[in-house]
């Protein structure tokens, strides 16, 4: 499995991100939170890439309904599935369904989906990714996919993939822009434990800008 990976140093994360996905045309594809991932997703769908054999997944989610302006799922409506329509769109979040109930649910419905070809991270300037938030329970996960995880600094319940599932992954597309970023790339190209650190794929791409690299 790879570690660090291959670090790109981009002038644009978003564009870069939509160029490497349209060139991967991968199969399927897990989608992340943030404004970088609004970003990126604003320029994807720009591209207008042809979706009709992609079937779209998350790889973290608030437990909120998709109509709520913190839902990732709802973000992505929103500035990407406006242009863009995939083969199929799993949101996290399930009317009727308790967050560890969505959890379980999520879990099986990525096991019977199988490996995922590409997954879209961000970075939070605490090193955390997905929502695996630093010393918190998901960080030791070693067998579920999809587990409820929270700290203190980041509001609702969520659920997060595990590092056993995306370990799986065909390739990790971490996206990493601005100034506030720049401390924990830093440590994370320094060897430092981060969560963000601990994601291992068969390939790990670093979508990396002059703000957050310090050029």
């Amino acid at each position: 499995m790879t570690q660090f990976g291959d670090m790109r140093d981009v002038d644009d994360v978003g564009a870069a991100f939509a160029d490497l996905v349209v060139e991967e045309a991968p199969s399927s594809i897990a989608l992340s939170g943030g404004e970088t991932a609004r970003a990126c997703y604003t320029a994807l769908g720009a591209r207008r890439p042809d979706w009709s054999g992609v079937d779209v997944y998350y790889g973290d989610e608030r437990w909120v309904p998709i109509d709520d302006p913190d839902s990732n799922a709802g973000m992505v409506a929103e500035v990407l599935l406006v242009d863009v329509t995939p083969a199929s769109h799993h949101p996290m979040y399930q009317d009727g369904l308790t967050v560890e109930e969505g959890a379980i649910a999520y879990g099986r419905l990525l096991e019977s989906a199988g490996p995922c070809s590409l997954v879209h991270l961000g970075l939070g300037p605490d090193g955390h990714t997905a929502s695996l938030f630093p010393a918190t329970s998901a960080l030791d996960e070693a067998s579920h996919r999809v587990v409820v995880n929270e700290d203190s600094l980041h509001p609702h319940p969520r659920l997060t993939v595990t590092y056993p599932w995306l370990a799986t992954a065909e390739l990790v597309v971490f996206t990493v822009a601005g100034e506030e970023k720049r401390d924990a790339f830093r440590r994370i190209r320094d060897g430092v434990d981060l969560p963000a650190s601990r994601v291992r794929a068969k390939r790990v791409i670093w979508l990396v800008d002059a703000a957050a690299l310090g050029a």
